[in-house]
């Protein structure tokens, strides 16, 4: 496979590594949106905030990371 060489002779990263380093992205986009809007709408049920969290940000990152692939 071959690897494109930036202008300064870094290598640019390979598709798998795109679609990790957005699978990440997506989680943590994903996680800052649930605690923005999640918290207001179970305030009362403050015990399940961190698992609705987790389980959105999972979620976002695999659409993302799905994207990326098609990409590549």
């Amino acid at each position: 496979m071959l690897v494109a060489v930036g202008p300064y002779g870094q290598s640019q990263p390979g598709c798998f590594d795109r679609v990790k380093m957005d699978f990440v992205m997506g989680c943590a986009i994903g996680m800052a949106a649930e605690i923005l809007f999640g918290t207001f709408s179970c305030w009362e049920l403050m015990g399940s905030t961190g698992k609705t969290v987790m389980q959105s940000g999972c979620t976002f990152g695999t659409f993302t990371a799905i994207r990326m692939g098609i990409l590549c």
